[in-house]
């Protein structure tokens, strides 16, 4: 028996009448899209295919205000444009599973439908992780409470609403724009308009603690219910929560090693970007039974897996604030 492989033992078998879907490759890119929100806001920058696996975001600083009156007949001197370009190179990431031929005639299960929705909740999952990383390390930082460090954090350190206030008045003075549209995953990738806000991502144990905080308002409570974003769960001020069961924590990163670390980052318009390469982004490849020639003389063994390119990428570490607190349960 090869190793990894689904077989009989695993999946136990029983008559099937019901032919295989053909349809496993558009359910494994729906799962993946679906459920996972942290590239929602993202500037997406794709790679053209057969064009290298360098992209560079670029970022123009700013010009200062010219508070200098003109001399009559004299021209200023000017000013010069200031350049950072920030490199990304997209990964390959991908994971398939191995069945044999008899798991596939005697199991009562579309197995390949089941597979195809199983591998792309794993594909969402991984680049939804990958992506959340990346944001969680982004250097604007704010402890929660009295912390001045992650190491002194204790639990009752929460999320609140003034947790929240003080990061917006952090974006506002870095001149974080609000984001007005998001990811679109259902659409290639598109965009579509939001109400203009802040976003802050968060866990449901975070979100136990800003139901108890009176300046919270929850969706239900929206005048405008056609707005709402997908897993989004309430508001404070400026700021709109989405939650996700995928948001960072460090079980051990907190005052005496124990107190479980909680990051809720809050950000504004081009705080990050993510980037693929077009026609790479997420496939779904299936071998079948009698694919391998040689190496599967028997047709006795068929895969199905997912393979995607991406990298995610900071652009502006004064657009977001990452917000680091302990929870109360």
């Amino acid at each position: 028996m090869t190793a990894g492989m689904t077989t009989t033992g695993v999946v136990t078998p029983a008559p099937s009448t019901s032919p295989y879907a053909d349809f496993y490759d558009r359910v494994m890119l729906t799962r993946a899209v679906a459920n996972f929100v942290h590239q929602n806001w993202a500037q997406v920058r794709d790679i053209p295919a057969n064009a290298g696996q360098t992209i560079k975001f670029r970022k123009y600083t700013n010009l200062s205000a010219a508070t200098t009156a003109l001399t009559e007949g004299t021209t200023p001197a000017g000013s010069v444009l200031a350049v950072t370009d920030i490199v990304a190179v997209p990964l390959q990431y991908g994971d398939f599973v191995t069945m044999s031929d008899k798991v596939q005639f005697t199991t009562l299960d579309p197995l390949l439908t089941e597979t195809a929705e199983l591998l792309g909740d794993q594909a969402g999952d991984t680049l939804d992780q990958l992506t959340r990383d990346v944001i969680s390390a982004g250097t604007t930082i704010q402890y929660a409470g009295t912390a001045t460090s992650t190491t002194v954090i204790i639990a009752s350190a929460v999320m609140s609403a003034a947790e929240a206030r003080e990061a917006v008045r952090t974006l506002q003075t870095n001149n974080a724009k609000p984001i007005m549209r998001m990811v679109d995953p259902t659409n290639a990738y598109g965009t579509t308009p939001i109400m203009p806000a802040y976003i802050g991502i968060i866990h449901p144990k975070t979100l136990y603690d800003l139901k108890g905080d009176s300046a919270f308002i929850p969706v239900s409570k929206y005048p405008n219910k056609s707005d709402i974003m997908p897993n989004e769960v309430g508001s404070i001020d400026e700021v709109r929560f989405v939650m996700s069961t995928n948001a960072k924590l460090n079980a051990t990163a907190g005052s005496g090693a124990t107190v479980p670390v909680y990051y809720t980052p809050i950000f504004g318009r081009d705080f990050y970007g993510i980037t693929r390469i077009s026609g790479e982004a997420l496939k779904n490849i299936v071998k079948p039974l009698g694919s391998s020639g040689t190496a599967d003389p028997l047709n006795q063994r068929a895969t199905s897996g997912w393979k995607a390119t991406f990298v995610a990428k900071i652009l502006n570490q004064d657009f977001g604030v990452i917000v680091q607190h302990g929870v109360t349960a």
